[in-house]
């Protein structure tokens, strides 16, 4: 029996995507919801892994693909110390930090022990693949203002390497020789420079940059310290405030960018006004990271669901297209990016990285 498959592994807060890749292309694909009454069972999302991983590997019996037809296994990377972009190689070395949760506990660290558990037991390899704590920082980058806050790299790297990768391919250039912004436009935004493939700063899209659906982006510091001390807010209830009730959500009481634009074309002009101040912080987000690359900008490329809104994406054009061309590349596939980051190094593209090495450079 012939190994064809990449099993394609990325644990989300309430489900489990998964898929099987065949020389590059998606031939089977399910969602795995868990109930939350059967995820409040465990204290902490690390002890999911027994739970989750039978999951797996019941979906794997019912579609009847037996584990000596995988070639390799990927998870999707959780909170890692901060390392460079690119394909790793599962150890015990990142088992440990994903248990232990180095920069934060969130379901995808889950994504590299079931993928290393599955793997080992076929003795193929695991990986992961761009994780959130990709850091490619310039030094210059990490300066706050404030010696005690550095800024930190948290990104949606996987996404935003694996589109930046397609533009260049359109684009018939080396993305190793051409500098791109990328606007990754979700839930949360994050707009990244791309200085020859490294993203060498980026927005912390939990409380920095534009505003987004739900999160309120930058906020005036001595307002916000008033807030927190008026007595009038928890932790929690601030915490809220920032991420979770912010943004499109706080102005316009929904954070549907379909319903909004439905509103607009209604005639309603409150709605009007805020999705264009979103717009508006986009775009000058754009600019301040193209500074960062000197001007010298071969395009700028929105993608994530929002880039799905062409009132959206005509109105950032308006304001930065003087820069560079605009590409747009709607959604975002992270498990045709993870199994594309596999591919790499099966068929010799790539190297594959090792964390514990990576992470002593760093220090």
């Amino acid at each position: 029996m012939s190994r064809e498959y990449i099993l394609v592994i990325n644990p989300g807060s309430t489900s489990t995507k998964v898929a099987l890749f065949k020389e590059g292309n998606p031939v089977k694909v399910k969602s795995i919801s868990h109930p939350k009454e059967e995820l409040e069972k465990y204290e902490r999302i690390v002890d999911q892994f027994d739970y989750r991983k039978e999951m797996i590997l019941q979906w794997l019996k019912e579609e009847e693909i037996r584990l000596e037809e995988l070639v390799a296994v990927v998870g999707r990377g959780g909170l890692l110390r901060s390392i460079p972009g690119g394909t790793y190689i599962v150890t015990e070395a990142m088992i440990e930090d994903l248990k232990i949760g180095v920069q934060g506990e969130h379901a995808s660290n889950l994504g590299g022990i079931i993928a290393k558990s599955i793997a080992d037991s076929q003795g193929i390899p695991s990986f992961i693949v761009d994780p959130v704590a990709v850091d490619e920082f310039e030094d210059v980058a990490r300066i706050s203002g404030m010696p005690e806050l550095p800024r930190k790299s948290l990104v949606h790297a996987l996404n935003i390497k694996a589109v930046a990768r397609r533009a260049a391919r359109d684009m018939n250039k080396n993305l190793a020789e051409i500098n791109l912004v990328m606007a990754h436009l979700g839930g949360g935004i994050s707009i990244a420079p791309l200085k020859k493939g490294r993203i060498v700063d980026v927005n912390n899209a939990n409380d920095g940059g534009p505003f987004s659906a739900d999160r309120t982006g930058t906020l005036p510091a001595g307002d916000i310290m008033r807030m927190c001390y008026s007595g009038q807010y928890t932790y929690d209830e601030m915490k809220k405030k920032i991420s979770g009730k912010g943004g499109l959500i706080a102005y316009l009481g929904t954070n549907d960018a379909r319903e909004i634009e439905k509103r607009i074309g209604m005639g309603d002009k409150e709605a009007d006004f805020i999705y264009d101040a979103m717009a508006y912080q986009i775009s000058k987000e754009i600019g301040a990271m193209a500074t960062v690359l000197k001007g010298d900008v071969q395009a700028i490329v929105l993608t994530g669901g929002l880039a799905n809104s062409k009132l959206l994406c005509d109105r950032i054009r308006r304001r930065v297209e003087f820069i560079a061309p605009l590409l747009i590349y709607p959604g975002e596939d992270e498990m045709l990016a993870l199994a594309e980051g596999a591919q790499r190094v099966i068929s010799g593209e790539e190297k594959a990285k090792i964390y514990e090495e990576e992470v002593k450079q760093k220090i």
